[in-house]
């Protein structure tokens, strides 16, 4: 019985060793093609929210392959950097405006408080007439 046993083992072992080895025409284990990053940033347009939610970098034997991993994180940190720089244009611009507007003419003056133009006659009196209100003449 033992004897038994150990050639069915045998058989059994050298059977699943040729077939693994290469028993037939084509290979049972193929060479699997490395994972690479499937989906990347896009590189016609600004990175958006939804394709940095999309994207998924590939695995490797040791965790994330670093190559892929530094390409999109240089890519995400260019595109913040633009992102900052238009920001600070903005504002400074912003602020341009603000300051330009605050030295300027009064905007809450109406047009009737602004003196008489040079082409208009002066009154006699010394008064601005006002459109409305009765000169007193």
């Amino acid at each position: 019985m033992f004897w038994f046993l150990l050639l069915a083992m045998v058989v059994v072992v050298a059977a699943v060793t040729l077939a693994v080895v290469g028993g037939g025409k084509s290979a049972v284990l193929q060479d699997v093609a490395p994972e690479q990053l499937t989906d990347p940033l896009p590189a016609t347009r600004p990175v958006g929210r939804a394709d940095v939610e999309a994207l998924r970098l590939p695995v490797a034997v040791r965790g994330y392959r670093m190559g892929e991993v530094d390409d999109a994180l240089g890519r995400l940190g260019a595109e913040l950097a633009e992102r900052d720089a238009r920001i600070a244009e903005l504002e400074s611009a912003l602020a341009g405006a603000q300051a330009t507007r605050a030295g300027g003419p009064d905007l809450l003056k109406q047009p009737q408080d602004h003196p008489p133009a040079p082409w208009e006659a002066p009154d006699p009196r010394g008064e601005d007439p006002r459109p409305g209100e009765e000169t007193g003449r």
